[in-house]
């Protein structure tokens, strides 16, 4: 997701902000004091922004000035200005967009900006995240609210890939701190004698190497989530350090006998199975009984292949929304890969739907055309369509079964006509580029056919005889 940093001090005016940029899938960060320092502590540890908005209340209170400052801060974002008629003089490229926001006004204002790719200190993206209405995710989703409004630790469990951090996120933007730092930390990822520093944070000359003090990721959280990714992977020694600060609430820095306090709310996730660890002596039994407060599985993707479509529709959506191409699936391609064991669960669906999009720009894949590993389950079988759903299916509409109208609309003209050039040019391709018998395939007349592919500049080979 895309994510945007709104900087506005006025709950109301600054919630109203929230609702528009959510309503158009940007995931967002929020400070609610304008002034550089109060920025870096928001986006710390996080991905930089690739939109910054300053509302009404934050251009008042940190003056024009304020805004080079952001501009210098994130040189690769979009700074959008709202609640002023013109941008003020001096300032650096901004877009200005009246207040209170209207989609058609921030969308010009944005321009098809969107975010780069996460930083090597950020997970990789789910992909799907917790899309989905079968019973499994329904149930996901009824404990994140039941458990998102309180303070207690929160573990989630799951296979690699299955969306955990993706939920962890959902807590913490359900949650009465979602204002404050989601801080997310991979504990497999660190290097052992590195991860105290990295927690905790150290003082200059506390080892060598450390030439000035540094936050750790408590402090960077403080007030907000910690994320502790992979804690089934945390070494021994440092899982007794962490312990004492789950009970104690304080912990001091590398190098530093000065107590600090840790105002931060705990979820963590493993795919290991701890009670194992703790049986191997790998994981201790103290720790996990604290982590353990609210377990939550997140179920793999071979379990809930009723979401399969949907997921596939939303995935891509995304890479279309990214500029990165577009795909559809045949119903029989969806089939066929509901059979399919996922063992990366929805992470491997992205990188496939991924995969596709570049292999098949805009075009409509079957099963022939999956990668050979999708449809090895197949055999020498290719999932048959009922034949009151095989018109419906060859449309490939939103890369999966059933039409999905996007958040923010679309251009229904040119939707149309990219979709009429894709069936043309897969009926073409069916027949080897025989005119007539890619028109009886369409139910359309050789002349009519003739005359749209005119339209739309499709060119069948010159050698091809058409009878």
């Amino acid at each position: 997701m895309p994510t945007v940093l709104v900087i506005e001090p006025d709950d109301e005016c600054r919630a109203r902000i929230e609702a528009v940029f959510g309503f158009m899938d940007y995931r967002v960060l929020v400070c609610a004091r304008p002034g550089a320092d109060e920025v870096r502590v928001v986006v710390e540890g996080d991905a930089a922004p690739g939109v910054v908005l300053v509302g009404p209340g934050a251009l008042v209170a940190g003056g024009e000035g304020g805004l080079a400052e952001l501009a210098a801060l994130f040189p690769d974002a979009r700074v959008i200005v709202t609640g002023v008629e013109e941008a003020p003089a001096g300032s650096p490229d901004v877009a200005v967009v009246p207040f209170p926001l209207k989609l058609e006004h921030l969308k010009e204002a944005l321009g098809g900006q969107r975010e780069a790719p996460r930083a090597a200190g950020g997970q990789a993206r789910d992909g799907g995240g917790l899309v989905g209405e079968g019973r499994s995710m329904m149930g996901v989703r009824r404990m994140i609210e039941q458990v998102a409004g309180s303070e207690a630790t929160v573990l989630v469990l799951g296979e690699s890939g299955t969306g955990k951090e993706v939920a962890a996120r959902t807590i913490h933007a359900l949650s009465p701190r979602r204002h404050r730092p989601f801080v997310p930390v991979n504990c497999g990822a660190i290097p052992a004698e590195l991860l105290e520093s990295e927690l905790f944070g150290h003082e200059k000359g506390a080892f060598t190497g450390a030439i000035s003090a540094r936050r750790g990721r408590f402090e960077i959280a403080e007030g907000g989530t910690l994320f502790l990714d992979e804690i089934g992977d945390m070494p021994l020694a440092m899982q007794v350090k962490l312990l004492r600060v789950l009970q104690e609430r304080s912990y001091e820095r590398v190098g530093s006998n000065k107590s600090l306090r840790a105002d931060v709310r705990i979820i963590a996730a493993t795919h290991n199975d701890l009670e194992q660890g703790i049986a191997a002596g790998r994981f201790r039994e103290d720790l996990y009984y604290r982590l353990n407060v609210f377990p939550m599985n997140m179920p793999p993707l071979r379990e809930r292949t009723e979401d399969l479509p949907h997921l596939i529709t939303t995935l891509a959506e995304r890479i279309e929304a990214e500029g990165r191409g577009s795909v559809r699936l045949h119903e029989r391609a969806v089939r066929a890969l509901m059979g399919y064991g996922w063992p990366g669960n929805v992470r491997e669906l992205a990188n496939l739907i991924e995969r596709l999009a570049i292999l098949h720009p805009y075009g409509v894949v079957d099963v022939p055309e999956l990668p050979e590993r999708f449809r090895a389950h197949l055999g020498e079988d290719i999932p048959d369509l009922p034949e009151s759903e095989a018109g419906t299916a060859a449309m490939g509409v939103a890369a999966g079964v059933g039409h999905h109208l996007p958040a923010d609309g679309l251009d229904l003209k040119e939707y149309i006509n990219q979709l009429e050039y894709t069936l043309i040019k897969q009926a073409l391709d069916e027949v080897d580029g025989v005119v007539a018998r890619a028109a009886k395939r369409l139910g359309l007349g050789r002349t009519t056919l003739v005359e749209k592919m005119r339209k739309h500049g499709i060119r069948r080979p010159e050698d091809v005889t058409d009878f």
